[in-house]
């Protein structure tokens, strides 16, 4: 799979932009920002951007909206996001690379920790996600692959590793319709997944994380 970069809207531009200003200090706590025309023309951007830049602050903590008064300083850093809002604004390279992360641990404590019902959903998805690859129903066969990995992370026993991977992979979705063609990757790869849930069944825990690195290194 290769990897996209996603890049950044307008709005994210003129967020950035304005955050730097906040932060250095050019805005004071309390300070009242310029209208929103004075920030179209200071950025060249458009009104829409400008209004998704402030949702984004105000999303961070760092500005306030006071209705037929304007918008308002509320912070030189920003709040603590919840992670969902931060996945959202994350670009694909990041999810994928904690999505990688995620599923080595995972393999391994699937294969320490799981239980009868966690096999028969495993080999479930996985079979649906042959038959899809097969037949080259790209959504469908996404949609099992994903199923399939929730399903380890639920086996792993670890409800942090199982709400972690759930969380990134709500988003990774839409990202493998736009980065697969094809299903021609998943095909070449079913045997790997087959071979990863055989290690997984037989509790070879250092098995499971080599494979699960062969899945991850083939791409």
């Amino acid at each position: 799979m290769n990897s996209v970069i996603q890049k950044r809207s307008l709005a994210d531009e003129v967020a950035a932009g304005l955050q730097q200003q906040i932060t250095t200090g050019q805005y004071k706590i309390g300070d009242k920002l310029p209208t929103e025309p004075d920030l179209m023309k200071s950025f060249g951007v458009g009104r829409s951007s400008v209004r998704e830049a402030i949702k984004i602050l105000v999303n961070r903590g760092l500005l306030s909206v006071k209705q037929g008064k304007g918008t308002f300083v509320e912070n030189h850093t920003p709040a603590s996001e919840p992670l969902g809002t931060r996945l959202k604004r994350a670009d694909y390279g990041e999810l994928d690379e904690v999505r990688k992360l995620l599923e080595i641990k995972i393999a391994q404590k699937a294969a320490q920790n799981y239980e009868a019902d966690d096999i028969k959903k495993m080999k479930g998805f996985l079979a649906a996600r042959k038959k899809a690859a097969e037949a080259g129903d790209l959504p469908a066969c996404i949609t099992a692959d994903i199923q399939f990995h929730v399903a380890l992370a639920e086996a792993s026993g670890n409800e942090i590793l199982l709400d972690l991977y759930k969380a990134v992979a709500a988003h990774m979705q839409s990202w493998f319709v736009k980065t697969h063609q094809d299903t021609s990757s998943f095909v070449k790869t079913q045997k790997m997944h087959e071979t990863l849930l055989n290690h997984i069944i037989n509790r070879e825990t250092k098995a499971a994380w080599n494979m699960a690195m062969a899945i991850i290194d083939h791409g």
